[in-house]
C-alpha cells in the first residue's frame, strides 16, 4: 500500500485533506484496530510512525497488509519509558492515535498485573512525553465502552457515568480514563497539545486473529469445518465493524488539531467520547454468529460456562454527544457490518486474496457510504458544516 494512493476513488477530501502530509504516531500499529487505522491514514497521504510490540498473533492484519514497508516502524513496549519519549521526541508528530493496550478480557484474568501495567502506567509515560512537545498536536486516546461501572441497564452508557470494572481489562481501561482526565487537567490545559479520549463498541471487521474474541473464533472453527464453540450466547454487545470507530477517532483528531471547523464549539472537544452503533446494532453474540454464518455456512454449540471468569452480560453505549459535537454518526448496518467482515476472511482465505487490495476497496466504499449519508467528514470543505442528511 503505497503513500500515494489517492484518498478515495472518488475525489472525496474526507477528514478536510487534513491528514496529507501530517506527521502521525500511532501506538499499537502492529495490532487489529491499529493496522486498519494505519491503513487508512496511508490512503490519506499521512506520513506514519508506529510503536509497539511485534503482532500479537500469527496470523496478523499487520503483516497481511505489508505495513511494515509503509510506515516508520518502532518495536517498542509501553513500559519503556525512556524509548518511547525517544520515539516521541524523534517523530515530532502532530497527530497521535493510542491504542497499544493488552485488549482482551479473559487474558486479564491470568495477567492482570501486565494488564494494569500495560493499559494504566502505559499510558501515563505516553502522556508525559507529550508534554515535552512545543508544538501542535492532537491526541486521542482510545480506551474501551468497557471502562464504565456496568449496572447492566437497558440504555447506554454517557460518557459522565461512573467508571469501573469488574474484571482487570475493564477496570484498567476505567483507570486510564482517569488519567487521561488528570493529565489533561493539571499539565495541557494551556498547552498545545490538545487531548481527548474515545470509547468504542465492540470492533468486528477482516483481520482480527485474537484469541478469545467471536469473529475469530468463527473463522477458525469454519476453516477447520468444526463447529462454532460460543462460550456466551446471550451476551448482548453494540457490534460496529472496525472503521465506524476509527472514522470517530480520525474526525475528533482532525477538530483537535483545527477546532475552527468543528460543528460544535471547540472546547467541548477534550474529553471523552463514546463511539458506537445505532440501537439496531445492539445484538447478542448467537445473533452475530447466526449472521455470519449466513455468508459462511457452518454451524454453532452453546458452550455456556456457568464457572467461567465474568463477562459484561448486558452493554450499550450513547453516542448522543459525538452526535451533537461531532456531528459523527454511524455508517454501516449490522448486517452490513458482518457482511463486510465475512467477505474479507472469505476472499483472502484463498491463494489469489489480495488484503491489500480488498482492505482499501472497503475503505472506500465506507468513504462513499458517509457521503451519501453526508456526514461531515465527508464534505466539501469551506462551506457550513450542518447536520447530516439523514437526521
Amino acid at each position: 500500500m503505497s503513500t500515494a494512493t489517492p484518498s478515495t476513488p472518488t475525489g472525496l477530501r474526507v477528514f478536510a485533506d487534513l491528514y496529507r502530509g501530517r506527521r502521525v504516531l500511532v501506538t499499537g500499529h502492529t495490532g487489529f484496530k491499529g493496522s486498519w487505522l494505519c491503513a487508512w491514514l496511508l490512503r490519506l497521504g499521512a506520513k506514519v510512525t508506529g510503536y509497539s510490540l511485534d503482532p500479537p498473533t500469527d496470523p496478523n492484519v499487520f503483516t497481511q497488509l505489508n505495513l511494515a514497508s509503509h510506515v516508520t516502524h518502532h518495536r517498542g513496549d509501553l513500559l519503556d519509558r525512556a524509548r518511547l519519549a525517544s520515539v516521541v521526541r524523534e517523530a515530532e508528530p502532530e497527530f497521535v492515535f493510542h491504542l497499544a493496550a493488552q485488549a482482551v478480557v479473559r487474558e486479564s484474568y491470568a495477567t492482570p498485573v501486565e494488564t494494569f501495567a500495560v493499559n494504566v502506567q502505559g499510558t501515563v509515560h505516553l502522556l508525559d512525553a507529550l508534554r515535552a512537545l512545543t508544538r501542535p498536536c492532537a491526541v486521542v486516546c482510545v480506551t474501551s465502552d468497557k471502562c464504565y461501572e456496568n449496572r447492566h441497564w437497558n440504555f447506554g452508557y454517557r460518557e459522565d457515568d461512573a467508571l469501573g470494572g469488574h474484571d482487570p481489562y475493564s477496570a484498567s481501561k476505567g483507570a486510564a480514563e482517569i488519567a487521561i482526565a488528570s493529565f489533561r487537567r493539571s499539565f495541557f490545559a494551556r498547552h498545545p497539545v490538545r487531548i481527548a479520549s474515545a470509547r468504542a463498541g465492540n470492533v468486528i471487521g477482516g483481520g482480527d486473529w485474537a484469541r478469545d474474541r467471536i469473529v475469530p473464533d468463527c473463522v477458525r472453527a469454519l476453516q477447520a469445518g468444526q463447529a462454532i464453540q460460543v462460550r456466551n450466547p446471550q451476551a448482548t454487545r453494540p457490534w460496529q465493524h472496525v472503521l465506524e470507530p476509527l472514522s470517530g477517532y480520525l474526525w475528533l483528531g482532525a477538530l483537535l488539531f483545527r477546532p475552527d471547523l468543528a460543528p460544535g464549539p471547540a472546547e467541548a472537544l477534550t474529553g471523552p467520547f463514546n463511539f458506537g452503533p445505532g440501537p439496531e446494532a445492539n445484538r447478542t453474540v448467537a445473533d452475530l454468529v447466526q449472521e455470519f454464518l449466513g455468508h459462511w455456512p457452518g454451524r454453532w454449540e452453546d458452550r455456556s460456562d456457568p464457572n467461567a471468569p465474568h463477562e459484561a452480560a448486558l452493554l450499550q453505549l450513547s453516542i448522543d454527544k459525538a452526535r451533537a459535537l461531532l456531528r459523527w454518526a454511524p455508517v454501516w448496518t449490522f448486517a452490513s457490518a458482518v457482511a463486510q467482515t465475512a467477505c474479507w476472511y472469505r476472499e483472502t482465505a484463498t491463494l489469489s486474496g489480495d488484503p491489500t487490495g480488498l482492505t482499501s476497496r472497503q475503505i472506500a466504499a465506507y468513504e462513499s457510504a458517509a457521503a451519501e449519508a453526508r456526514l461531515p467528514w465527508t464534505l466539501t470543505w469551506g462551506v457550513p458544516v450542518g447536520l447530516p442528511a439523514h437526521e
